[in-house]
């Protein structure tokens, strides 16, 4: 689209040698050069992140991944943006792509994927278990109807909530089938490969999340209800996949609704409702010096900007 950043999300699955790890990553970090920004994280099991940039340039990272691999599916989610979404580029080097604490967690040995198309008939069908594998703060912003909440604060969580909640979700219904999502295919993909490690069968996931169902489902059929939230400066996306309406508490980092903002405990870099006992006086002190910085350079751009139209 003329004049708009492309967003790629993505990730695999695939075994990178320990000593090309780095190697990988200053390829990559090379791209910076050419207006390349995101979050790339690599690690022995894979590689998983978001870029944004020109067209050209975010094609010719994928280009060059897929090289690397073989061709292997990189489950790509793309969207557009007026402005870029990342500062700058970030490459990590970490143990797992995704972290969920598992060792020795086969990951080829996952579930059945589920397209965007086949995703809307498991829902509606009254035997299938859908586990949403997102963070709680996550699925407050929006989601499938009728899909359970393990209410994690991170992945990490996942794994004994499962271990202490779902036998009570299935004992006593039917269940043909245990159906998983998240924001891009990532986290339900591993979460896949844990149940059927512990022996669950029919075990499905939403192939490239709920980002590639927005990308391929029309309004008319999509199931989704809400805002999606993502990992970038846009905080989430609506079904358009477009900016939504949510803004991050830049206190605690959590995503605020038009709502949470009009809440008497909002103080705008400083603290919002969820946040308001988490620290102390000298903490928003310091919050509020910060915010007073960025409200100052904010003003002297527009003043730049008035000056460069005069001229």
């Amino acid at each position: 689209m003329k004049n708009l950043k492309s967003v790629i999300s993505f990730y695999c699955f695939i075994h990178i040698d320990k000593n090309f790890l780095n190697e990988l990553k200053n390829t990559l970090l090379n791209y910076e050069k050419e207006g390349l920004t995101g979050l790339i994280i690599i690690a022995e099991e894979g590689i998983n992140g978001t870029i944004c940039g020109e067209d050209s340039i975010t094609k010719k990272t994928i280009k060059l991944i897929k090289n690397y691999f073989n061709n292997e599916d990189l489950n790509e989610k793309l969207s557009f943006s007026k402005n870029k979404v990342f500062k700058k580029l970030k490459i990590k080097i970490k143990s797992e792509i995704v972290t969920m604490g598992i060792s020795n967690l086969n990951l080829s040995k996952r579930g059945t994927y589920v397209n965007a198309f086949e995703w809307n008939k498991l829902l509606n069908d009254k035997n299938t278990l859908v586990i949403d594998t997102r963070n709680d703060y996550e699925v407050s912003l929006g989601g499938f109807n009728n899909s359970i909440n393990p209410k994690t604060r991170n992945f990490r969580e996942f794994p004994n909530w499962v271990d202490k909640n779902i036998d009570k979700y299935l004992n006593g219904k039917q269940v043909d089938n245990i159906a998983m999502f998240c924001t891009g295919g990532i986290r339900c993909e591993k979460a896949t490969s844990l149940l059927k490690k512990k022996g669950f069968k029919n075990v499905y996931h939403l192939k490239g999340g709920i980002l590639k169902y927005l990308e391929m489902i029309p309004s008319k059929d999509n199931l989704y209800e809400g805002e999606c939230y993502v990992f970038d400066e846009r905080v989430a996306l609506n079904k358009q996949l477009k900016k939504g309406s949510y803004t991050i508490c830049h206190a605690c980092g959590m995503p605020l609704s038009i709502e949470d903002k009009a809440k008497k405990e909002f103080i705008e870099g400083v603290q919002c409702h969820l946040c308001i006992s988490k620290f102390s006086d000298e903490d928003r002190k310091r919050f509020a010096e910060r915010q007073k910085q960025i409200d100052k350079q904010k003003t002297q751009s527009k003043s730049n900007l008035k000056n460069t139209f005069k001229k």
